[in-house]
């Protein structure tokens, strides 16, 4: 491993393979600086990066970064941010090996690539989920969206889901091990539990069914949703950000209790929930 101070970054591919995803994060469409203290904004921008590797079935191993900074952003804020990296990287064992500053024109751009390794393992697509296998998910569904919805509506209280948006928390070792399980098919819950199971049923050629009762709604998120006049599970079906992972597997794969099991694959091509046919919900990038 060659961190920065050369021209380019040296990482070690022990698997001979390498994975590799890139995200974009601007100010004002992903995150606000008047809610997220820079420190946050890091930790978040490496998360996203680090769960689609996760959702790979591999091991993340470096990030690099790419900034667009106003010419008035401190240096303090800056450091904020690397911290934020830093330590979001060290949960997995990753490291920050180089990247680039340049200044924008307007508002903060980040742009991170993270790379990772399978360890011999197969890579988990999206394309392999069969009928009869289970649906089951790791992490947090709908926090994200909570504490989003909080901070809009400029409600106090119910820092656990302010924090779930501030700062996801991905589960990250689930990755590698639902491949080692056998999984068929897997990803990151980023723009909705629909939106993202959609992909699985398209790119796999199959219908996905939810069942409403399997799907967690904790007593926070209950709360919120009742102060703020919301439904909760349409938090849990449509929010997107808490990079929970969503996989398929066999139907006879012994799961630990932190996957949870909440459908079933089957013939056809859509998402329902209960039988019943579900739009896609979730978070649409280029959506007016």
């Amino acid at each position: 491993m060659l961190g920065p101070g050369d021209d380019a970054a040296l990482v070690s591919a022990p698997d001979g393979r390498v994975v590799v995803t890139t995200d974009l994060l601007l100010e004002g469409r992903h995150f606000r600086r008047d809610w997220s203290s820079a420190y946050d904004i890091g930790r978040k921008a490496a998360a996203q990066n680090l769960a689609d590797v996760s959702a790979m079935g591999a091991e993340p191993t470096a990030i690099v970064v790419g900034l667009g900074l106003p010419a008035a952003t401190g240096t303090a804020w800056v450091d904020g941010l690397a911290d934020g990296f830093r330590e979001e990287c060290a949960l997995v064992g990753a490291s920050v090996v180089g990247g680039d500053i340049a200044r924008s024109a307007d508002g903060v751009v980040i742009g991170v690539t993270a790379l990772g390794d399978l360890g011999g393992r197969a890579p988990v697509t999206r394309s392999g989920a069969r009928p009869g296998d289970l649906v089951a998910i790791a992490g947090r569904l709908g926090h994200a969206a909570a504490g989003l919805a909080l901070l809009l509506a400029g409600r106090e209280g119910f820092p656990e889901l302010v924090e779930a948006h501030r700062r996801p928390r991905p589960p990250y070792s689930c990755g590698p091990e639902a491949a080692r399980l056998g999984a068929t098919a897997m990803l990151d819950v980023s723009d909705g539990l629909l939106q993202d199971l959609g992909h699985i049923a398209e790119e796999s050629g199959v219908s996905i069914d939810l069942d409403p009762a399997a799907l967690p709604l904790p007593g926070p998120l209950t709360e919120a949703a009742g102060a703020l006049a919301a439904d909760p599970l349409e938090w849990v079906l449509t929010g997107g950000d808490d990079h929970a992972l969503a996989a398929t597997f066999p139907q006879d794969t012994p799961l630990p209790p932190h996957w949870l099991v909440v459908g079933r694959v089957g013939e056809g091509s859509e998402v329902t929930v209960g039988g019943r046919p579900a739009g896609p919900g979730g978070w649409d990038h280029f959506r007016e």
